[in-house]
Parts: C-alpha cells; structure tokens; sequence
C-alpha cells in the first residue's frame, strides 16, 4: 500500500531549470546560452523527490524570474487553486523559481492564495548543469518540506540550502553565494536537515488562506513604484512617477524612513495629489520609523517590509481602499 504524500511540482524557470551550453563550469553564461527544463524533465533529471512523495509535475512557462509580474502571479494562484481541486488529497506544492524576484513571488502568493496547502518556493545559484549544483537537493528539500504536516499554516516558504523561511520575512542577500537568502531581523523558520524536517517558531503576522485579498478578480495591481533615496536624490524620480499614474509610491528611505530634503518636497506633492506614500528603508532590517513630519505628510510606515515587498503590500492594499487609516492597518496586520 502507497502512503507516501502527493507533492505538486510547478516549474517556472530560473537557474535552478537552466542547462548551459557551455558546460558544467557554466555559472554565469547560462541564461543567455542555454535552455531551461519543464517540470517533467527537472523531476527526471533529480528523481530523489519520489522517495518521499508521489510528484505531480506541473508544467508552466518557462521564464527567468526577473520576467515575472502580476499575470504569472495570478496564473500561478489559479494554477495553485487548481490543483488543490484536482488533487483533493494533495499534501504540498513545491515552485521551481528563479532566485532574483522569488521573494516577491513567495510574498504575493502569500498574500493571495485561498487553499489550506503548504507552498514551497525554491530555486538554485547554480544552474542544474553545472559542475555541484544545488538545484537537486534544493528540490528534495523543498518536497520533503511541502509534505510536512508543519508547514501547514505558515504562509509561502522559501526553502534553500537547507534553510526553511517565511515569505514575508526572507530576502536575497548575496548575488552568487549558496547562502543568499537570509531573514535579516528573524532568522529561519527552520532546517531541513539529513534526517527530518524541524521547524522552531511560527510567524504571527496574517497570510493565506486567512488574507483579505485575492487575484481572481483583478486584470492587473494599481501601479505602485519605488523610489531610492541616496545622497543628492532630487525629487526627479517620485515626480516622473506620478506623472505616469502611480497610485502608491514605495520610499526606499534612508534608516530608519527618513527622505532628503528634495525627496521629502516631491513626496509631498505626490501625497497632496493623492497618491499613497509609505516609508520603507534601503538598510533592509528594522521597523521603520514614523515621526511626526512624515505622519504631518500623509506618509504611511512599511513596519520591517523591505522596498520590493512593500510594493506588493501597497499595491493589493490600493485595490481595495484608498484610505489612509486603511493602508497603515493592512500593513500593521501583513
């Protein structure tokens, strides 16, 4: 009798899909000179997931991850929402992603799923070509921790180098080391180690399948932009932001929220027409703060969202409200 978990595997391209045509010493040509593998031929090619579950791959296009927005979001939840239907005894569903733009991916799935399964995201920093890449055991990994009972209940997980993290919390913190990804105030979720899965702490803040928002019934998010504060920043970017119809505006601020002079003028106006500001911080760890100008503004605070993911937040936040009160509960609840 078979009484291994059904694991979905859905592959949407990235180094972890990439075959070089260069070889295995290929580790930064390959995007450009090679091919990328459907989940079918990625589960062949690393079949050691079947030892632990019954894969379902899931075929997908095939893009780097610096190609997905929006329309692969809402393609990928209706994929997700899918399979839960076809499958009703399905235990997980593990992402093939590129390692670029999975934390926004894991983050808006997170905040738009309505199924009540673990999803996993995983990639690689090396292409499953080259010579010791990590897209075989990043896999295995991430099967092993989409069919643990566990991880129900968490939100989206990023699973890489034997590391499990809460989508709202993990970024991309080196651009070639195996250890990229990283919870800078937090830490892992827990490990996937040689001998079981553990996990250590559970995330508080609010995720699927228990969030307000969804994708279904959206053609496309509110525009929403960002904009980087450095020193001599001088407005040009915020105004040239509204003036192509933004209807939030993200601050990459300097620690802890703070804008230069110029900027804080141009967001300013931003504001007074309108358009939704919230302050993140280019430091990438830490509560942004919210002293009395910024809140004298209209400014809203990210809490410890880094840029790209306060995007996400602000831009689901907007189809639903545009009110100032609104925008900063959603963000104090995700």
């Amino acid at each position: 009798m078979n009484n291994k978990p059904s694991v979905a595997v859905i592959s949407t391209g990235g180094t972890i899909t990439s075959i070089s045509g260069l070889g295995e010493l290929d580790l930064f040509e390959y995007s450009a000179t090679g091919t990328r593998l459907d989940a079918n031929e990625m589960m062949a090619m690393f079949p050691q997931g079947n030892e632990v579950a019954d894969i379902i791959p899931v075929p997908f296009e095939a893009l780097l991850s610096t190609a997905i927005s929006f329309p692969h979001w809402k393609r990928l939840a209706q994929t997700i929402e899918n399979l839960v239907k076809q499958y009703p005894a399905l235990s997980g569903i593990v992402i093939l992603h590129g390692t670029s733009a999975m934390e926004e991916t894991a983050y808006a799935l997170s905040l738009t799923l309505t199924v009540d399964v673990p999803v996993v995201v995983t990639g690689s920093q090396r292409p499953a070509s080259a010579l010791s890449t990590d897209a075989g055991m990043n896999i295995y990994n991430a099967v092993r921790v989409a069919a643990c009972p566990e991880a129900r209940g968490l939100g989206v997980l990023v699973c890489l180098n034997d590391e499990i993290h809460a989508a709202r919390e993990v970024t991309k913190t080196s651009n070639g080391r195996l250890q990229t990804f990283k919870a800078p105030d937090f830490g892992a979720l827990g490990h996937a180690d040689g001998d079981r899965v553990v996990f250590y702490r559970k995330p508080v803040r609010t995720t699927y399948p228990h969030t307000e928002f969804a994708l279904d019934g959206m053609d496309a998010m509110p525009r929403v932009d960002i904009s980087y504060s450095y020193a001599g920043s001088d407005g040009t970017a915020i105004r040239a932001f509204v003036a192509a119809g933004a209807k939030g505006i993200v601050g990459a601020a300097f620690a802890p929220g703070l804008l230069g002079p110029d900027d804080m003028a141009a967001m300013k106006e931003a504001a007074a027409q309108g358009v939704r500001v919230v302050l993140s911080s280019r430091a990438g760890s830490g509560r942004v703060f919210g002293p009395s100008h910024n809140r004298a503004a209209g400014f809203l605070q990210a809490d410890n969202l880094n840029p790209q993911k306060a995007r996400i937040l602000l831009a689901l936040a907007l189809s639903k409200t545009n009110e100032l009160s609104e925008i900063q509960r959603i963000f104090d609840m995700y």
